[in-house]
């Protein structure tokens, strides 16, 4: 296997920031993505583009938006699949598909990690994430290096599909932090408290959360530069919210979050930064 050749399908601010740290690592990294044009900074910096990664490594990343893209994208693809690969599948998709995709490639000889990255393109590119991986152990140890390149932590969860459970799991827990921070801060607001004093406050309290380091400056700022963009976490809790359904497993604090998400979304926020959920909170009457 050659291991410094390695390929990247999906070009978003999470797939930029994976081949960034790939190529500042050393790695012979060949990119793809469905719009070129996205692809001409990272090649300007080192990268080399491929028609189709598939043929040209045997070990490639995805970032995609969700399963059924990923699908569609190995599909158009698969004349590069061949015995041996092993594909690394960052993309936050769901749980079920995701085992799927991976019984068909492996009968085909393919080996798949489902490896959800949990932290934002911007913590990524910092090197300051964890990757949470389903598959075979064998795969794993084989992509320890890449793992080690691209995330602080590696947290193996087990078989296919366990990855992006997991990651659901982590998602879940995440953004109710992170709405929970902006009610917060609307409620400080509206009875008159500074949300510069807010959120020193929280952040020196036992309400304390890692969330309000990386959301709190860009809600009380209201920077909503995109680091993770809101409608793509609407997506995983929609998935989680049906992942539960499945399972017969009410979870009213979720829903209500989506209702949230939902309603920032109708607003103009959904390419906006997560932490644009402040923007849901309206007043419900005059102050």
């Amino acid at each position: 296997m050659e291991t410094n050749n390695v390929g990247v399908i999906g070009l978003g601010l999470m797939g930029t920031a994976l081949t960034e740290r790939l190529l500042a690592a050393g790695y012979t990294v060949w990119v793809h993505n469905r719009t070129r044009e996205k692809a001409e900074p990272l090649v300007a910096r080192g990268a080399r583009w491929a028609d189709n990664p598939l043929a040209v490594c045997d070990r490639v990343l995805i970032s995609l938006y969700t399963t059924a893209t990923v699908e569609e994208v190995l599909d158009r693809l698969v004349g590069g699949l061949r015995a041996g690969q092993i594909l690394i599948d960052t993309t936050t998709g769901d749980p079920d598909q995701t085992a799927g995709l991976g019984r068909r490639l492996a009968a085909r000889g393919v080996q798949y990690l489902d490896a959800p990255i949990s932290g934002s393109s911007e913590q990524t590119r910092r090197g300051e994430a964890t990757a949470i991986v389903g598959g075979s152990r064998e795969a794993f140890e084989a992509c320890r290096d890449l793992f080690a390149c691209c995330a602080a932590r590696t947290i193996f969860a087990g078989e296919c599909g366990c990855g992006a459970k997991m990651k659901l799991v982590s998602n879940l827990v995440l953004g109710l932090n992170r709405a929970a921070l902006a009610e917060g801060l609307v409620f400080a607001r509206a009875i008159g408290i500074d949300a510069d004093a807010a959120l020193q406050v929280l952040t020196g309290s036992m309400a304390y959360s890692r969330i309000m380091d990386t959301k709190g400056r860009k809600m009380v700022e209201e920077d909503f530069s995109t680091q993770a963009r809101l409608s793509q976490h609407l997506k995983d809790i929609r998935l989680i919210l049906d992942a539960a359904s499945a399972a017969g497993q009410d979870l009213p604090l979720s829903q209500a979050h989506c209702r949230l998400l939902e309603a920032a979304e109708a607003e103009g926020y959904g390419d906006a930064d997560n932490s644009a959920v402040i923007r849901a909170y309206k007043r419900s009457s005059p102050p």
